[in-house]
């Protein structure tokens, strides 16, 4: 089962369809639950989630903006895609029925 910290990194990557890279990721989670995570929070979890294998990364081409440094950009593995699945499919079943008004509105 992913924490809920790798749900919220993996969704963000997979939502930037392979050209997600920290600063990216990082908005693209504060958008979303408006959480602010810092960058090292994000960098730290996409690095255990590629330690597991349920992230790749890539380099991508180095940038004058950026002081001549690349882009380390990141997108799910197929076994990422499959413990993401499975591990939502879990929390949907576990609020499944519930009257407490979890469900989406």
């Amino acid at each position: 089962m992913l924490g809920e910290l790798e749900q919220i990194v993996m969704l963000a990557t997979l939502r930037l369809n392979g050209d997600g890279y920290g600063v990216t990721i990082q908005d693209a989670v504060r958008k979303a639950t408006a959480r602010d995570l810092t960058i090292g929070t994000i960098h730290k979890t996409l690095m255990r989630l590629e330690e597991k294998g349920y992230v790749a990364s890539r380099m991508g081409e180095s940038s004058p903006r950026r002081g001549g440094r690349a882009k380390r950009h990141y997108e799910l593995t197929p076994a990422g895609l499959s413990i993401l699945r499975a591990s939502l499919r879990a929390l949907r079943r576990m609020a499944a029925g519930l009257a407490v008004g979890l469900d989406p509105a």
